[in-house]
């Protein structure tokens, strides 16, 4: 899903229109029209200086770190001599950041890495929120209008830009998962590292993990437990049915019976079961919030 651009000092592929290099020609759009919308860094350099070959690198790091909140554009000024002269650059490396059309900040000669990041961040600041941000926003926003296929590309889009971002990868499992198609939520989780923390991460890995251990049908379990009333086992397993399918409500409603009648049965499985359902309704969806209701009134009454 990852948009690939230019490989530049650094050696890494930068995503495109992150990283360009930029002509006398292209100033105009590549760094007045479009520091309008995101801040943009230009960086005059040679292939001659050795400064700008140690301070490269450090730029364009730090650039590709701030995911879309700021862009860079690099000019070799033995081809581009116009814009540098214009701007009274007297010596290489030179750099300067420009926001809404102008120049706002910039620096002369290399700079240790930690001070080239924190000039970056300090730009990045004053483009307000980075377009993965937005494209996030944009995704719950279409998501609350009950536009999932807006919804989709927009969390996709955010994918391209930044392929590892938990918000975005929760976000479009999550998705998929509440429209029942668990095989493509399992697919985008694998994009997420195994120590990505987000509740709708959170919430699609729990969904999963029901759906695997979930049996086929319930027959069986209600005949037992109309004989039985008391079998927990039975009500267990019908409740993991009932969760695998998607009712989760109902799936809550059988757990709490069973903690009910017995709420240390099997080393309190049924409340453990209950938890996850939780976790894979969401920690604000009315299953949870109405399940902790009902499950204090039990745990305390």
């Amino acid at each position: 899903m990852t948009l690939i651009g230019e490989t530049h000092q650094g050696g890494a592929p930068a995503p495109a229109d992150l990283i360009k290099d930029a002509t006398d020609a292209s100033f105009v759009a590549d760094v007045i029209e479009a520091s309008k919308t995101t801040p943009v860094i230009v960086d005059f350099w040679a292939p001659w200086c050795g400064p700008c070959r140690q301070l490269g690198p450090a730029i364009e790091k730090a650039v590709v770190a701030a995911r879309g909140a700021v862009k860079l554009v690099k000019i070799d000024i033995d081809k581009n001599p116009a814009y540098a002269g214009q701007l009274r650059v007297q010596s290489i490396p030179a750099v300067f950041a420009f926001v809404d059309g102008r120049p706002v900040d910039g620096f002369m000669g290399a700079l240790p890495d930690s001070q080239v990041k924190s000039f970056v961040d300090r730009l990045a600041k004053q483009g307000g929120g980075s377009p993965i941000d937005e494209l996030i926003g944009m995704a719950k926003e279409s998501l609350a209008l009950n536009d999932l296929g807006g919804a989709a590309q927009a969390y996709a889009q955010a994918l391209q830009m930044d392929p590892g971002n938990a918000k975005a990868i929760g976000g479009l499992a999550r998705l998929y998962q509440t429209q029942g198609d668990l095989e493509r939520a399992a697919e985008v989780l694998e994009m997420a590292a195994p120590d990505a923390r987000d509740p709708d991460i959170d919430a699609v890995r729990a969904a999963l993990t029901l759906a695997a251990e979930a049996p086929s049908e319930t027959a069986e379990f209600e005949a037992r437990l109309a004989r039985d009333p008391d079998d927990h086992e039975a009500r267990l397993e019908y409740a993991k049915a009932l969760a695998g399918a998607g009712r989760m409500m109902e799936a809550a409603d059988a757990l709490l019976e069973s903690i009910r009648r017995d709420r240390e049965w099997n080393d309190q499985a049924a409340r453990k079961q209950l938890l996850t359902i939780f976790e894979a309704a969401g920690p604000v969806s009315d299953v949870a919030r109405q399940g902790r209701r009902k499950l204090s009134s039990i745990l305390f009454s």
